[in-house]
């Protein structure tokens, strides 16, 4: 297991900037001193990071569809918070934390709970039930990166290059036009519904990039589950009592990677790269999730998907180069 005191001090240390050095606001401008190798690399070590948050993330929809298996989709959508909450709680104990963030920043932390706490495995889930195939799932999730660039010019205070948001734009515009071709030209309620779950995530995303700036990432993500608890371990035990669970070896595995790993240790390198490289920037590496979550899909579910699946993928993960040329 991460050492939550070790994490803690790389993620302090990969943040906080010194008064007078370059880069902070008392300091020279950004990029000053040799050739602005500084302020380069901490975008790029925060585009690794966020990577690897996606690397965890992208195996989400699969772990969903097999713990639906044997699970209600709400049971699987709320109770993989309430698994991740007895993570994070073990993570501030043995970092002697306080188990609730400052008051003064309870307001970030709400949303961050009603947007990936709540929101996403909720809206996804329903989705992932209501018929959307995991590799469609995977596609429309891909405008994510689009949202959360929004969110962050409005909330954080990013004004990323022009070639940014062309970039951004080809690939919502290839991510639309996949959607509605699987549509037969029609929007459907599992797309809405995905809607519902990218629009969720990109103000989860976002208000926790920012507290990541302050605050490691692992605090960040255990200090909301921990806010939730007192909804999401109620509910999951209504859900337990009230609803027909089949659990086997295969529903078992998947509800313990969507708590584990998609809800709580995904969102430790996560946070800690859209901190470090930028919410805009470093955002954008979830473009390539598409590619990687159809990768699982194919593997683990055996599902298959045609030459229009396929190009929609790529031309979003073209636009993830085309994105990380244009420094915030």
């Amino acid at each position: 297991m991460t050492n939550p005191v070790a994490v803690e001090a790389r993620g302090t240390s990969s943040t906080a900037v010194s008064p007078g050095s370059p880069g902070s606001p008392e300091g020279g401008p950004r990029g000053s001193g040799p050739r602005g190798s500084a302020p380069l690399s901490a975008a790029w070590r925060g585009t690794l990071l966020a990577g690897l948050g996606v690397l965890s993330f992208s195996g989400s929809f699969p772990a969903a569809v097999f713990a639906m298996e044997g699970f209600d989709p709400y049971l699987v959508a709320i109770g993989r918070a309430a698994v991740a909450a007895v993570a994070a709680v073990a993570f501030l104990l043995v970092a002697r934390v306080p188990l609730l963030p400052p008051r003064s920043q309870l307001r970030p932390y709400l949303a961050i709970v009603a947007g990936v706490v709540f929101g996403f495995p909720v809206f996804s889930g329903l989705a992932l039930h209501a018929g959307a195939s995991t590799s469609h799932a995977a596609v429309v999730i891909g405008l994510l990166p689009a949202a959360t660039a929004a969110f962050a010019v409005l909330r954080a205070g990013e004004r990323p290059k022009p070639l940014f948001w062309v970039a951004g734009g080809l690939g919502a515009v290839a991510i639309t036009a996949f959607t509605l071709s699987m549509g037969g030209g029609q929007v459907t309620v599992a797309d809405l519904l995905l809607v519902g779950a990218l629009l969720s995530a990109a103000v989860g995303y976002t208000e926790g990039g920012r507290l990541a700036r302050e605050t490691s990432g692992w605090r960040v993500i255990s200090h909301a589950l921990v806010l939730a608890v007192p909804l999401t371990v109620p509910i999951t035990v209504v859900l337990m009592l009230t609803t027909d669970m089949r659990p086997s070896a295969v529903s078992l595995a998947g509800f313990a990677y969507a708590g584990l790993i998609s809800m709580f240790l995904g969102f430790i390198p996560w946070y800690a790269g859209l901190a470090a490289g930028g919410i805009a920037r470093a955002g954008q590496t979830q473009l390539a999730q598409p590619l990687l979550t159809l990768l699982w899909a194919w593997l683990l579910l055996n599902e298959g998907f045609g030459l229009a699946t396929v190009g929609a993928a790529l031309a979003v993960l073209a636009c993830v180069a085309m994105t990380q040329r244009a420094r915030s």
